[in-house]
């Protein structure tokens, strides 16, 4: 890595906000934790005064069931983007380029530019139909983030094999799959498939997460992995979650059915992109991006200013929380009569206009 380059690389926008106040829609991790996992992140403490194991092969045996791999192809991580940097770092050299999709998560860009690569960008609805002859690297991330976009297995295996022959090392991140029925590309050889905690289980802070690949290429990631990358504490508390199958279905439903509900009541007043994720993705329209933020950030709710994706100029991204707090999202976002009474009317019992 390049001192220069990583000097004069901004950091990128993410959502979350530190305010207590706020009602954070912004960020679009699980409100919910599975229960019991306090218990054991305090019961780690223990072992958190030795070395871990290495490899953590109860982890990775864990991982391993959830996405239906062998262990040995599990290559632990602390959190998906970890695993994101891991495979970038091996697929890009300088000079490279890269096929992302944009819209999209925008630190596939960053990784691909401290590693002296060039971004390669292509239609997020569109990147299973690009050609990736030349890229040493491409990306798909499904669901797509910010769209919600999900992506047809079939298609996904279709382009995976079309970047096997191309020598082209193909980056799946499914940060967001576990909200779905679709099944992991993990075990497709040429495939790195990053995975992590964060988002299903809601637990952002503690840094877990995983890479999947097979033959060469996960010798590689294995090879490339510092030792002891992951804490005990972390280690166990992801191993528990990972095993947690009711709670994976149960937020499954619920994320389903408010998803849907959000999505009906916000489209009488924006447009609402269709979405496999524990997100939304608003068109505003006309209305001023800045006001929409402060408006609803006036009425106690974050939400995401989605100006800082690629190719996106008059949206914003909303996460799907718990029903009732879905009702203080959608009356302070000027939608619907529920909730409206907790902050979301302005004095004269009317919304304005330009939210």
């Amino acid at each position: 890595m390049n001192r220069e380059r990583a000097t004069s690389l901004g950091r990128e926008p993410h959502g979350s906000s530190d305010d207590s106040d706020l009602l954070d829609f912004s960020a679009n991790a699980n409100p919910e934790v599975p229960d019991g996992v306090e218990r054991v992140y305090r019961a780690a403490f223990e072992t958190a005064r030795t070395y871990p194991p290495e490899p953590p092969d109860a982890f990775r045996a864990a991982a391993a069931d959830y996405v239906d791999c062998d262990p040995e192809q599990v290559v632990p991580t602390p959190g998906g983007l970890a695993a994101i940097r891991l495979a970038v770092s091996l697929a890009v050299d300088d000079g490279d380029t890269a096929l992302l999709p944009a819209p999209s998560f925008g630190e596939y860009a960053r990784e691909v530019r401290l590693r002296g690569g060039e971004p390669a960008f292509v239609d997020a609805d569109r990147v299973l139909d690009a050609d990736p002859r030349g890229h040493a690297l491409a990306v798909v991330c499904t669901p797509n983030n910010p769209t919600g976009t999900g992506y047809d297995r079939d298609a996904l295996l279709a382009f995976a094999e079309r970047c096997r022959e191309t020598d082209t090392v193909l980056l799946v991140d499914e940060a967001f799959l576990g909200f779905t029925e679709r099944e992991s590309l993990a075990r497709t050889d040429g495939v790195v498939v990053a995975r992590a905690l964060t988002k299903l289980f809601g637990l952002p802070g503690i840094r877990a997460g995983f890479a999947v690949a097979t033959g060469d290429l996960g010798a590689a990631l294995r090879g490339a992995r510092r030792t002891w990358n992951l804490s005990a504490p972390a280690l166990a508390t992801g191993e528990y979650c990972l095993r947690q199958e009711g709670f994976v279905r149960d937020t499954h439903e619920r994320v389903r059915l408010e998803r849907e509900r959000l999505r009906d009541a916000l489209s009488e007043r924006y447009e609402v992109a269709p979405s496999e994720a524990p997100f939304l993705l608003l068109d505003v329209g006309d209305r001023d991006v800045d006001r929409v933020v402060e408006r609803a950030r006036d009425r106690g709710v974050a939400i995401r200013d989605a100006r800082s994706f690629r190719g996106l100029d008059s949206h914003v991204r909303v996460a799907v929380r718990r029903p009732a707090e879905n009702d203080r999202l959608l009356a302070a976002l000027g939608v619907g009569g529920g909730g409206a009474g907790e902050g979301g009317s302005d004095g004269d019992g009317g919304v304005e206009s330009d939210v």
